[in-house]
């Protein structure tokens, strides 16, 4: 074996397995060494990928060439399409996963990938030559050289596991934790802080009367994730199950208390504000009567579920004794209780908007340990530090993403300029252009750029354009096309909009938000001829032609103020620019700036205690 490699990637998880297999995709010849083969990208939480701006996440994956989309749709047990109610702009998808499969689906694909080779053991250091990184070494004493490392190593650097006062190290219950990495980082002088998350235990669900819940069913109309794919059939869908805490369960809670680690101080690390553990809920909202459980299967051959909404690190028999309060599980029995796990994590202001961190040329971060939390987060950053790394070792431009092209975009530029003081969860809300950043159009935003780097198939792209050519063809056809009155009035007015009183295009029909397109074209002469009918994603061809048509005047409002702000966000700044010297900018944004040396007024303008005044000097002073 000859252990020299373009790049290594450390840790398997979502981010590690994304960033190997962009990597070798592309190309590059790509090492990645985990602890454990069985358990490449596993689901250490909930058995469940996407969710609101999560599935956006999966979809922008999927369409630069990654696999968590295709890995779950192979997998996946359950899909819904969340937000419905609020219109297909807003649509946002969510799959339930077998995750044992999902985790054994990853393993074959990435050892069906070219390029890449696996390696079975724990990194404990870097090596280091003159500020850049040349390579790990192992617990073994193995070397392994390589033009470029990426990290992510997840919960496990120098993770700590607690239920009630009882603690035990590990990066997940069963695995060990990482040790030598953070210690060594820390002496070549990284910001290193701890933070912390939780899990729920896990039940056996032939101890729950399902019966006594509410059932939470699939769609079962075919949907999937990736774009590769037009329908997928799930031969058995598996539903979840909805029950809620009482004020009996929070009695239980609430005695125990006295001996949560979250309480009394032994959990130092701050965890996620939007995900509470169970007793921080019910200490949060006090006078909240109940709260939302979700009993979420875990797979076709195993009765084990995941309750979603009772995370905690409490003592095992607290837990017990408050799930044995709750409607449906009097007489649960669990399979292991739910903990808290702390771990060190990297201030992600320590990276380029590439993931290179800025104090050692060549090595990169993705995934938890740069604070973020969630399977989608992570393996984003995997992604993006996989292509990134590559395009440095060829010397080629980096894909940055902007904040209006992709949430990934957002995501990391949230990261980079503003740093974290909580596990960073992805929300709709961060997103200023999130009417553009769709999860339908996430395939046209950003496959041509993947197929420009390498990391897309001809197949892929040609389908993508074919795709929308059709959509075009079918807004050119609704453009044209006159409808009557007597035509439509009497479908109009069983929609309960105004009948018309003369002709009009039909595109302006199709514009009203009571209307269906798939219904208004069911009446239209000649809609049967278009390429569309014959297309096998003939759904997702009407609905991308719907949310254009509906949403044209939203889209194009957000297009030009996106197309406003990024005339100045683009305006480079250079990287050897003496903060410290322009003393007509605070004090404080002189620091922040020197601190983070954003690389464009963009970036600049988005960091915490750097003013609109300091932006206007900053910017007069690059004119000159």
């Amino acid at each position: 074996m000859n252990f020299k490699y373009d790049i290594i990637v450390v840790g398997g998880g979502h981010a590690g397995c994304e960033a190997a297999h962009i990597a070798a995709v592309m190309g590059a010849k790509t090492l990645l060494i985990t602890m454990d083969m069985t358990k490449l990208a596993q689901m250490s939480c909930n058995p469940a990928m996407g969710g609101i701006a999560k599935g956006q996440i999966i979809r922008e994956i999927d369409a630069l060439g990654g696999l968590s989309a295709l890995v779950t749709d192979s997998t996946m047990i359950q899909f819904r399409m969340l937000n419905r109610s609020k219109g297909p702009a807003m649509w946002s998808p969510r799959a339930q996963c077998d995750r044992m499969l999902f985790t054994r689906e990853w393993r074959k694909l990435l050892e069906e990938t070219d390029n890449l080779h696996i390696w079975q053991e724990q990194a404990n250091r870097l090596i280091l030559e003159n500020g850049e990184v040349k390579g790990v070494k192992t617990v073994f004493g193995n070397e392994f050289r390589a033009g470029a490392v990426i990290l992510t190593n997840g919960t496990f650097l120098n993770g700590l596991m607690h239920v009630g006062f009882s603690t035990m190290p590990g990066g997940r219950s069963g695995d060990p934790e990482s040790l030598g990495l953070s210690d060594q980082l820390r002496e070549e002088g990284f910001e290193i802080e701890r933070l912390k998350t939780g899990t729920s235990a896990r039940v056996d669900g032939r101890s729950v009367r399902f019966n006594e819940m509410t059932e939470q069913k699939g769609d079962g109309d075919g949907r999937c994730f990736s774009f590769m794919n037009d329908r997928m059939k799930i031969s058995d869908e598996r539903s979840c199950f909805i029950t809620h805490t009482n004020e009996e369960a929070h009695v239980v809670l609430r005695e125990g208390l006295k001996f949560s680690p979250l309480f009394t101080g032994r959990i130092k690390g701050r965890g996620p504000r939007y995900c509470p553990s169970v007793e921080d809920k019910i200490v949060t909202f006090e006078g909240k009567e109940s709260h939302q459980l979700f009993l979420e299967p875990e797979g076709w051959e195993t009765n084990e579920y995941y309750i979603n909404g009772f995370a905690s690190s409490l003592t095992l028999d607290t837990q017990i004794r408050a799930l044995q309060k709750i409607r449906g599980l009097e007489e649960v029995v669990i399979y292991r209780p739910g903990y808290a796990i702390e771990y060190d994590f990297f201030q992600p202001t320590q990276l380029k908007h590439t993931l290179e961190t800025k104090k050692i040329a060549g090595l990169y971060f993705a995934g938890q340990i740069n604070g973020t939390t969630g399977y989608e987060e992570a393996g984003a950053q995997g992604l993006m530090a996989g292509i990134n790394a590559v395009q440095k070792l060829r010397g080629k431009e980096p894909l940055i993403l902007g904040r209006d092209e992709a949430y990934i975009g957002v995501l990391i530029d949230d990261l980079v300029t503003k740093g974290v003081d909580e596990p960073y969860r992805m929300f709709t809300s961060r997103a200023e252009y999130r009417i553009l950043l769709r999860q339908d159009n996430a395939d046209e935003r950003l496959t041509g750029k993947g197929y420009s780097l390498g990391t897309v198939s001809e197949v892929r792209m040609k389908r993508m354009k074919h795709k929308y050519h059709l959509v075009e063809e079918l807004e050119k056809f609704l453009g044209s096309s006159s409808i009557s009155p007597g035509e439509i009035n009497s479908f109009l007015e069983s929609r309960g909009t105004s009948p018309i009183s003369q002709k009009i295009k039909a595109i302006n029909i199709a514009a009203r938000p009571q209307v269906n397109l798939q219904d208004l074209l069911e009446r239209m002469e000649g809609s049967e001829k278009l390429g569309y009918n014959s297309s096998e994603a003939k759904r997702d061809i009407i609905e991308a032609a719907e949310i254009r048509i509906k949403y044209s005047g939203y889209l194009e409002r957000e297009r030009g103020v996106a197309d406003k702000i990024k005339r100045m966000e683009d305006l480079k700044i250079s990287d050897d620019i003496q903060y410290e010297e322009l003393v007509s900018i605070s004090t404080e944004g002189r620091q922040k700036l020197a601190k983070i040396r954003p690389a464009t007024i963009g970036q600049a303008s988005r960091i915490s205690g750097v003013s609109t005044s300091d932006i206007s000097i900053l910017i007069m002073y690059l004119g000159r």
